[in-house]
């Protein structure tokens, strides 16, 4: 799945205009919920996630996670830090959806694997593989025993405890 516009929310002010763009870049890596890589808005306060840059949404307040030079030629526009590139050269995702759960490479690379370096499932989920659907290793534990297979195995329904 080649993400190129995702969807989310955030605030802004200006720039010394003595900054290249690129040192910009560098200044607005930030942590933002849920621990994931974010974007600086320009009033140094305002973290919005990786996937909130360039999705078509003014974000920070002076709109600049939307300007061309950041989005005008996804992802090679974009500082490093807010991509991560698939185990398939041809897609990529924004950085906060590695390690989210969902497969949004398509081939769970973003979740599974040396590239993603994600850590164990947590105890809100269920580790099983190979698994069916949106999910890799990890299963939300709220859909066990939901009569619906996620796991290969079938352990989300006969094994897994909600």
């Amino acid at each position: 799945m080649n993400r190129t516009h995702p969807q989310r929310n955030g605030d802004v002010a200006t720039f010394d205009s003595a900054k290249s763009f690129s040192e910009e870049q560098v200044d607005r890596f930030c942590v933002a919920s849920h621990n994931w890589t974010g974007f600086l808005c320009d009033d140094r306060l305002t973290c919005i996630q990786a996937s909130q840059v360039c999705d078509r949404t003014a974000n920070c307040r002076n709109g600049e996670d939307e300007q061309e030079k950041l989005c005008g030629d996804l992802p090679r526009s974009l500082p490093e830090y807010l991509v991560f590139h698939c185990s398939n050269p041809e897609y990529w995702v924004y950085a906060d959806q590695r390690c989210n759960g969902m497969n949004d490479c398509g081939d769970c690379s973003d979740e599974m694997g040396s590239l993603a370096a994600c850590p164990p499932c947590g105890p809100s989920w269920w580790t099983c593989s190979p698994v069916h659907y949106e999910y890799c290793s990890c299963v939300p534990r709220a859909l066990c025993q939901d009569r619906v297979q996620h796991c290969v195995s079938w352990s989300d329904e006969y094994l897994c405890r909600p």
